[in-house]
């Protein structure tokens, strides 16, 4: 079921198991005659289930790293000055070659151990918890349990203001409508700190929250549209949770603007080769200068595939982040004010209904209901473009703001019947 009324798809939001809201199944384009193969998009949080986690976070910064990347810059200029021509040359291994590339910096450029060093202190590890009660316990008392998330969030301003994936939080946000939800956001210097929702964007996977200190180191944003592919890409963020806070890994970046499904839409992404684990979520991708450009969300895993990582490029969380800071949810954002369900080909072609999406429930005085659109109707055509999928009226949505008037038509009780409706805003 899709709830267009609030704007949230549960499908993949499941509050009594986690595990859950981790994987989509995406179908790759079928070819004839060739054996169709499943991907699975991993909305990378770490997961902790039973038990909260306790104690600080501490920060490093890997010693083989540094170790590694100076003995390959001696290789690389021994390379160069005794074979005269391009460095990467002289290199024996596919990994020595890409860093090779990656060494091979330009004016302003930092090394990768400078990168970390500027960034790293304003990479966090957030933490979301869930306290349960059971009633089985000894003559019917219940027995308290918690299960958690862990992911990653960026220092966005001194007093506290930290950004994050939206998925990284989601049980926090009032609309969830889950309880005894706390955040925990544990720093590099070991302190830890209470945090509190601002705001989220389910649909760019993208919220802010916040945590009561002050002097803060502060990330550098850069601009994602100056981003080319094969430009150094490092990730800094919490694979696996706090056990590894604090992981630097390098790569390029593979692709720009490839449009992936995260389960609320499609969505423009960097393609990246650096490692991106789980609890990465919410964590930086880096340029070469040591800025921002882009928020680690989602990669694809499969057995055999490696190198399939996606960062929300920050050129597109910029404008959300301020609103969400600001109040709390994004401005202008269109609704409907529906529940919808998707009617596929084969119950079209069983029941005789057209394809489209089936109107489960409409919200009083929303839009839908204003424009006249009822419980049980088959919407198939928004703003003069058919609907067959959930994605699809979502991308419609995106084109528009709040007050803007489409048509869409619906079947009912057989005839198709062409309305008009006004989309409201999701402030709510």
């Amino acid at each position: 079921m899709y709830n267009n009324n609030d704007d949230w798809n549960n499908q993949f939001y499941n509050s009594s198991n986690f595990e859950n809201n981790e994987i989509i199944t995406i179908p790759p384009k079928r070819k004839k005659h060739k054996f169709t193969t499943y991907l699975s998009l991993v909305l990378i949080t770490s997961l902790v289930t039973g038990a909260a986690v306790g104690g600080g976070m501490y920060y490093k910064f890997s010693k083989e790293l540094e170790q590694q990347v100076g003995d390959l810059q001696k290789s690389v200029a021994l390379s160069a000055k005794s074979n005269g021509n391009s460095t990467a040359a002289t290199l024996t291994s596919a990994d020595s070659l890409k860093a090779a590339t990656l060494l091979n910096t330009s004016a302003g450029d930092l090394s990768i151990s400078e990168i970390a060093k500027k960034v790293g202190p304003s990479i966090v590890g957030v933490t979301m918890s869930v306290q349960n009660s059971r009633s089985s316990g000894f003559y019917g008392f219940g027995t308290p349990s918690s299960s958690s998330s862990e992911g990653s969030g960026i220092i966005i301003s001194s007093d506290g203001y930290i950004m994050t994936n939206y998925h990284v939080v989601s049980y926090a946000d009032p609309k969830s409508g889950i309880k005894n939800t706390t955040l925990t956001v544990y720093l590099p210097d070991k302190r830890q700190a209470k945090a509190t929702f601002i705001g989220g964007d389910e649909d760019n996977d993208l919220a802010v929250i916040k945590i009561n200190l002050t002097n803060l180191p502060v990330a550098e944003l850069g601009s994602s549209s100056e981003v080319e592919v094969g430009d150094t890409a490092v990730a800094i963020g919490n694979p696996l949770g706090m056990e590894f806070a604090g992981s630097v890994t390098v790569g390029v970046i593979s692709a720009l603007n490839r449009q992936v499904d995260t389960g609320n839409g499609p969505m423009d992404l960097f393609q990246t080769d650096a490692a991106i684990n789980p609890g990465n979520s919410g964590g930086a991708l880096v340029n070469s200068k040591g800025q921002v450009i882009g928020i680690n969300s989602a990669k694809i895993s499969k057995n055999g595939i490696e190198g399939l990582g996606f960062a929300i490029p920050t050129d597109t969380a910029k404008p959300i982040i301020e609103q969400l800071r600001t109040y709390g949810y994004v401005k202008g954002k269109p609704l409907m004010g529906i529940s919808t369900q998707e009617v596929p080909e084969r119950y079209s072609e069983m029941y005789g209904i057209p394809v489209g999406l089936y109107v489960v429930e409409v919200t009083p005085g929303g839009a839908a209901a204003n424009a006249g659109i009822k419980a049980k109707d088959i919407i198939i055509k928004l703003d003069g473009k058919k609907v067959k999928t959930n994605a699809d009226i979502d991308a419609i949505k995106k084109l528009h703001k709040a007050g803007d008037t489409v048509d869409v038509v619906v079947s009912r009780n057989g005839q198709q019947i062409t309305l008009k409706l006004t989309f409201t805003e999701a402030n709510q």
